[in-house]
């Protein structure tokens, strides 16, 4: 199956994505591209007690000294998802020489908010305690998610609540990056959404465009220009907007061409040609620290 992926020409690989990336075979696809000799990974480490509280490590193939440290969390509108979809995302860093995590968080409908942004926050926590273990630097931890794992990055980084609940604060990460993220939603339209939120009893303080303030960390925030699934203008715009009005770097990219699935899949290497998203990633995090 590798080889027939890696046969296809890759305008043949991104028209079949929107379709592919609905499901599992999808990520199978992005996933069969993905080198195995630029990173060691390390499967399953638990964060906490519930089974969803697990991560991967993908470790830089040749060690960096003081690497930085990305905990990423994917989007499925906090229903689905398993962190065994995005190798290719632990693939891309890590060839950068970015240590990363993918982390599974616990889903809606089984749980509602906030839940999977308390699990964010947990996996967050564990990557400061232990990024020395895995060669990185706790200084330099970053936070990025796509789409709701976007809002779940986006709540970790700007609203204190949740990492001081764990005995941190957003102040100990170098930085958060956004794709495609969802920041200012209410009220709620969508159907998996409107579950997850407890919608209409869905608190106000619960958008992440409500805590950006003077004290956020810098922020990379990057989008489709016409995301059919996520607003950017009230999301990815506003949101760089009100962080530059407060003083806080911000880096803000909307890219044409591309959709709100395959701005994430533009990471793996078949896709990269599409939009600079690692590009852009890696050089944020590199710019910091």
């Amino acid at each position: 199956m590798d080889q027939i992926y890696a046969r296809l020409p890759r305008r043949s690989l991104f028209a079949m994505l929107p379709a592919l990336l609905t499901a599992c075979s999808g990520a199978d696809l992005l996933n069969a591209t993905v080198s195995t000799d630029t990173y060691r990974r390390t499967e399953g480490v638990s964060y906490g007690a519930h089974p969803r509280q697990r991560l991967d490590v993908y470790q830089p193939e040749s060690p960096v000294r003081q690497a930085p440290l990305v905990v990423f969390f994917y989007g499925g509108s906090w229903s689905s998802g398993d962190r065994g979809d995005y190798r290719f995302v632990g693939e891309a860093l890590a060839s950068e020489g970015i240590v990363t995590l993918v982390a599974d968080y616990r889903l809606s409908p089984e749980f509602r908010y906030p839940a999977f942004v308390q699990d964010s926050a947990q996996a967050v926590h564990w990557a400061l305690a232990h990024a020395a273990d895995y060669g990185a630097d706790p200084a330099r931890v970053f936070v990025m998610g796509h789409s709701a794992g976007a809002y779940n990055a986006a709540m970790v980084a700007l609203d204190g609540r949740w990492l001081e609940a764990q005995g941190m604060t957003p102040s100990q990460l170098a930085g958060w990056i956004g794709l495609a993220g969802p920041y200012d939603f209410l009220p709620i339209g969508d159907a998996q959404t409107q579950v997850a939120f407890n919608w209409p009893g869905t608190p106000a303080d619960s958008q992440p465009l409500a805590h950006a303030s003077s004290s956020s960390p810098p922020a990379l925030l990057l989008a489709p220009t016409a995301d059919r699934v996520v607003n950017p203008q009230r999301s990815t715009v506003a949101m760089a907007q009100r962080l530059k009005s407060s003083g806080v770097r911000v880096e803000s990219e909307l890219f044409d061409g591309v959709s709100h699935v395959t701005l994430m899949a533009s990471m793996a290497s078949v896709l990269r040609g599409q939009a600079p998203v690692r590009e852009r990633v890696a050089a944020f995090v590199k710019s910091i620290g």
